[in-house]
């Protein structure tokens, strides 16, 4: 029910502990794997306010959301897929792995945390693998190594200036004209951003050929999306449209591959701000993060005045939409814009017989699709909402910041 957001480093950091708790409890929350890099080379970079680096992650990962939550494929083998014929969503749905099975004709997926998931269970913790701080370092390194001036040099020898380039939406436009061509061209340009194999690439060529040659935008979109986001930053770069100081710019820009992926991006970068909404869709939302910040901030002095048997039930239950009668709520607002639902009409209470009759009948469905064989995952990759049923398993922490995330009683049940 409620809306799919993207959010990057930034926008977390800049949450409290409390904050951050209200957030994973109003939005279904993409993890983008280039919000993994950008915490995990944070192990290998002084930080702010006299923390160890090990400290900063730790805090960070403490505000990840728990709840609602599931990690994005990463772009490169989605798009490789893309250019090989498989059809990739890109309407707001995340796009996740699990393991595809079916029971009596439907289709579920069965969704398990990915070892990045796992790694900021345990930086929760504060506990780090040599393995990591490895991997830290030699992406900390290959950020160093990003010569943004070289690839500016490299555009302009192409033609490209401020005087022929003079805004970022022309740069957008300049894109959009690459891809919208039907040369064979694009589909070698997209394997090397993609850093496909030459196997792969004379493989997507004949497909190319064999669809009747059509437009790259046309024959694979989210490749061409690609594509599109990488040509432009590029070229924005050689029009001194987005400077080359900052190596780190490299690394924001990747954010803009999973727009797609999403109904809302959330960024207290610069970067994002000017560019994100360049390649958003008319029904998707680009939000400051600071705006949703005191929004979040507000909804904590809020919900902080419960009784005490109101706010021990949870915020799955006491918060299971934002305030209903909250017009100027920006949680709200953006949930009128995204939900299809009526979610601002009170729905009607179940009653005690059929809450009896569902907890068992869930539970023998879930078990059910549990134990199924698994499936062709490409009979959903096209259409994830043909499946009758997407599980995630994720652990929640009882008690996270000042709430409790489900109700008291279960965590006192279980340590009685």
């Amino acid at each position: 029910m409620a809306p799919t957001a993207l959010f990057d480093k930034s926008f977390l950091q800049s949450l409290s502990l409390d904050e951050s708790v209200l957030f994973g409890n109003f939005f279904n929350s993409i993890i983008c794997p280039i919000f993994y890099t950008e915490t995990l080379a944070d192990l290998e970079k002084s930080v702010r306010a006299r923390r160890t680096p090990e400290e900063e992650v730790g805090v960070i990962a403490d505000k990840v959301p728990e709840m609602h939550v599931a990690p994005n494929l990463y772009h490169g083998p989605l798009g490789i897929q893309n250019l090989l014929g498989t059809s990739v969503p890109m309407d707001g749905r995340m796009i996740a792995s699990g393991k595809t099975v079916s029971v009596d004709g439907h289709l579920g997926v069965i969704h398990r945390p990915p070892p990045e998931a796992e790694a900021f269970r345990r930086w929760q913790d504060r506990e780090f693998l040599e393995v990591e701080r490895r991997v830290a370092r030699r992406r900390r390194e290959d950020l160093r190594a990003i010569d943004l001036s070289a690839v500016a040099a490299g555009m302009r020898a192409f033609g490209i200036n401020p005087q022929n380039c003079a805004s970022l939406q022309q740069a957008k436009q300049i894109a959009d004209w690459l891809i919208a061509g039907e040369s064979a061209d694009l589909i070698k340009l997209a394997a090397v951003i993609l850093n496909a194999d030459r196997k792969t690439e004379r493989v997507a060529l004949d497909l190319w050929k064999a669809s009747g040659r059509r437009s790259f935008a046309a024959y694979a979109p989210y490749a061409a999306h690609i594509v599109a986001v990488e040509v432009f930053f590029q070229i924005a770069l050689g029009a001194n449209l987005i400077g080359t100081a900052r190596a780190s710019n490299r690394t924001d820009i990747a954010y803009l591959f999973y727009l797609p992926f999403c109904n809302i991006f959330l960024s207290t970068d610069r970067l994002h701000q000017k560019c994100a909404p360049l390649f958003m869709r008319d029904d998707q939302s680009f939000v400051w993060g600071q705006e949703l910040k005191a929004d979040l901030q507000r909804l904590v002095t809020h919900y902080s005045a419960l009784p005490e048997a109101e706010s021990d039930e949870g915020v799955l239950v006491f918060a299971s939409t934002p305030p209903r009668n909250d017009d100027e709520c920006v949680v709200g607002k953006l949930w009128d814009r995204h939900v299809r639902q009526p979610w601002r009409r009170k729905p009607e209470s179940i009653s005690p017989e059929m809450l009896e009759w569902l907890e068992p009948a869930l539970r023998e469905i879930t078990e059910r699709f549990a134990l199924a064989p698994e499936v062709d995952r490409s009979q959903i990759m096209g259409d994830l909402s043909n499946a009758g049923m997407i599980e995630t398993s994720a652990r929640i922490r009882p008690k996270k910041g000042s709430f409790w995330q489900g109700p008291k009683r279960l965590a006192d049940h279980e340590h009685a």
